[in-house]
């Protein structure tokens, strides 16, 4: 990220606020929406969890164009939607974003996980980087409603 870029935006913690700017951001990433349980209830529980929700902003326009989601089972960290907005992706917004929450995995002395669908190379590319090892060929399974046939 060039010395510009970086003067114009800050990498800071969730404030309930944020919840109205990043639910769109997700949806346009397609990283998450309120039916999947990704509501303002849950994200604040899992801060008091132990977690935490870094988010990256534009100092001047307020707006958010990033964010970091990571969860804690007590046993391991989670990073879940962690994306730049679209026309933002590829000018160096992701890396100084991952940083950031591995400064803050260390802290916990936990291990943390990622899931990234596999055509996304820009993303396992920077994963790699950031010393992310592959797990083998592991399927992953969910079940989101249990009340649906």
């Amino acid at each position: 990220m060039s010395e510009n870029l970086k003067n114009n935006f800050i990498i800071r913690d969730y404030r309930t606020g944020d919840y109205e700017q990043i639910i769109p951001l997700w949806k346009s990433l397609d990283l998450g929406k309120p039916e999947r349980g990704d509501n303002r209830e849950i994200i604040e529980n899992t801060i008091k969890g132990g977690g935490k929700l870094l988010i990256l902003e534009d100092i001047e326009t307020r707006e958010i164009i990033g964010t970091s989601w990571i969860t804690n089972d007590q046993r391991r960290l989670y990073l879940h939607h962690f994306g730049i907005k679209k026309e933002l992706q590829g000018k160096g917004f992701a890396k100084p974003l991952l940083e950031e929450s591995l400064k803050f995995a260390k802290k916990t002395g936990l291990q943390i996980k990622i899931e990234v669908h596999k055509t996304n190379i820009p993303a396992l590319e920077l994963y790699k980087k950031c010393e992310f090892k592959y797990l083998g060929d592991y399927e992953v399974y969910i079940i989101r409603d249990y009340h649906k046939p």
